[in-house]
């Protein structure tokens, strides 16, 4: 028998022979057959959909295996690019906790893909959503058996200020009947806002007074299937983070600043660049009502990046780009001269390749905090302090 002794990034055991294992966990000890036997780090599943369900990929890792992982995802994508830093422990978030999810919903189905497949999981238990969240999942699937969804439909669900938002993609509900349904349903399950989008943009279909989220202590207007991070816990460490990394700057700006989560927590002047209109335009008008000193800019960072000059402006830089990272945009601030930068990655990969640039430019990573806000999944997300 070998030891199982890591878990790989898309969730096998890797056992100190080489060979991998489907859900082993560090610790169990892997049979010249093939066969797994448990270990002190291995876990029964809580959930009966585990792991036909693509919700979840390592609800068999114990706490203690899920930040070792977490935690082995950072240092492997950095070592990938000759790369070490300092990184801190995992902050998890519990089960139970998600309150951002998209679901898929087809002929009287209703739940995450299957791993690997497009086949729906038809949810009956789940251990990441909020349980305010869950408990929509089965009053959604009689709703769209009573409106006839036949076609493949997305299920946004978020839980805002006002309650659980709801946008529905790839399909629209016509006529009467419908409409007396959906407001019905509304309602009956306290929903903030029911949207619907068939291709020509989200229509608000139930929505009693305007829905917002908290962000820094300001409520911000929330785009339909606006971007969140998955978990309120998962938000408060990445902000803490960040807050950390930035600490004593006067000036920031805040790159990819979506609807404000960390230029609304900063007690600073914050120039926020974001490409999303919708975002951007709810950050502004929030910041005004408030009288934040917060200066947002519409602006495609991708396609124009902030130049070094414009960058030399600010004490310090926070960076949280899309999982493909922000290469171009890094490449300016491996020049500038800002005294700190913080960059917030939900992706290690992509990280640690602008991070060697960086490095290269005479960069340093202070330290790397691992979160683990998608619980039980290979998503793993970080924030990150660069120091001279």
């Amino acid at each position: 028998m070998s030891p199982i002794l890591r878990v790989a990034a898309r969730g096998d055991g890797v056992a100190a022979d080489g060979r991998h294992a489907a859900f082993a966990a560090p610790g169990d000890q892997l049979t010249d057959d093939g066969q797994v036997v448990p270990g002190p780090h291995h876990q029964d599943a809580p959930c009966r959909h585990f792991p036909e369900c693509g919700g979840c990929q390592l609800q068999h890792l114990d706490d203690t295996a899920f930040s070792a992982f977490c935690i082995d995802r950072v240092a492997s994508a950095l070592d990938a690019q000759g790369l070490s830093a300092p990184i801190r422990p995992a902050l998890l978030s519990p089960p139970r906790t998600r309150r951002r999810a998209t679901l898929h919903a087809e002929r009287g189905l209703i739940g995450f893909a299957a791993e690997g497949s497009h086949q729906i999981v038809d949810l009956r238990e789940c251990h990441v959503l909020l349980p305010e969240l869950f408990a929509l999942v089965a009053p959604l699937r009689a709703l769209f058996q009573k409106l006839g969804l036949k076609r493949r439909a997305d299920v946004h669900l978020a839980l805002a200020d006002q309650g659980p938002d709801v946008l529905v993609t790839g399909w629209a509900p016509t006529g009467l009947a419908a409409a007396e349904a959906l407001t019905a349903f509304c309602e009956r399950h306290g929903i903030a806002r029911f949207s619907v989008d068939d291709g020509l943009g989200a229509e608000a279909r139930w929505e009693p007074q305007p829905v917002t989220i908290a962000l820094g202590g300001v409520p911000v207007a929330l785009p339909a299937g606006a971007f969140l991070q998955a978990t309120q816990d998962g938000e408060d460490a990445l902000v803490t983070a960040v807050r950390e990394a930035v600490y004593g700057a006067t000036t920031v700006a805040d790159l990819f600043a979506g609807l404000g989560t960390f230029a609304l927590s900063l007690p600073a002047k914050v120039y926020a660049a974001e490409g999303a209109r919708d975002a951007l335009f709810a950050l502004k008008a929030a910041a005004n009502m408030r009288g934040r000193p917060v200066f947002p800019e519409h602006r495609d960072l991708y396609r124009r990046p902030l130049t070094v000059t414009e960058l030399d402006r600010f004490d310090a830089v926070v960076l949280d780009p899309p999982r493909a990272g922000a290469r171009d945009q890094a490449a300016a601030l491996a020049a500038c001269s800002v005294g700190s930068i913080a960059y917030v990655s939900c992706n290690p990969s992509s990280f640690a390749r602008d991070a060697k640039g960086m490095v290269q430019a005479g960069w340093r990573i202070d330290w790397i905090q691992p979160v683990g806000q998608f619980r039980w999944s290979t998503h793993v997300e970080l924030a990150a302090r660069f120091i001279r």
